[in-house]
């Protein structure tokens, strides 16, 4: 039912939009660095479940909504951003709290909370949604009738996993740069202060950001 060049196609287009650093690849590669891999990983869950519930709800018809209402978009984007600052100024509060043993352990964030986290930054990301929606249609054999929605799953299902190996490898990269940080509680208050600002900055940046 679907090509090899359908899934070859979507496949490259899906990897080169996914692997450019987005809100999702800077708040698991922020997690990694702060709380090591673990987290990270578990960032990583919830984030690939918010970007499978985004891909559901395309194949669904919210694509056409979104690209139609730009009252839809700048709810979803600003929800999203909000959020970001939220967990951002939580950061800056508890920066004190960061505290790495020698054994590298994850520090005081459950991994419950970070796929959960994860997962409201994964589904609230707009990005996700343009994604879907503007790369979809082109690899869609519009001809196979019924088929076309079976088909545009099979496809965002590919992305979904494209980006759960993508930003899976961002997540092991950078928990590794974290035990510099494991010699000096200090330099865990300043890594969480630098974690928080940095997400503030991208809610703001999010929020700012034009519909294209």
């Amino acid at each position: 039912m679907i090509g090899v060049d359908q899934l070859l196609g979507f496949g490259i287009a899906a990897l080169v939009v996914i692997v450019i650093p987005g809100p999702s690849v800077v708040f698991v590669v922020g997690r990694a660095v702060a709380y090591g891999q673990r987290v990270a990983l578990a960032t990583v869950l919830g984030n690939t479940l918010g970007l499978f519930v985004v891909m559901a709800l395309v194949c669904a018809g919210l694509g056409v909504v979104l690209a139609e209402s730009a009252v839809v978009f700048t709810v979803l984007k600003l929800a999203g951003a909000a959020y970001l600052v939220y967990l951002g100024v939580q950061a800056l509060r508890h920066r004190h709290d960061l505290r790495f043993g020698d054994a590298g352990a994850a520090g005081p964030l459950p991994a419950a909370t970070a796929v959960r986290q994860g997962f409201w930054v994964g589904v609230s990301n707009p990005k996700g949604f343009m994604i879907f929606a503007a790369m979809l249609p082109p690899f869609v054999d519009t001809g196979a009738g019924a088929a076309v929605p079976l088909q545009m799953f099979v496809l965002g299902l590919l992305a979904v996993l494209v980006g759960l190996v993508c930003d899976t490898a961002w997540g092991l990269a950078a928990g590794r740069a974290r035990d510099w940080f494991v010699a000096s509680e200090r330099r865990g208050s300043v890594l969480g202060g630098l974690g928080g600002t940095s997400m503030i900055g991208l809610g703001v940046g999010l929020a700012f950001t034009g519909r294209h």
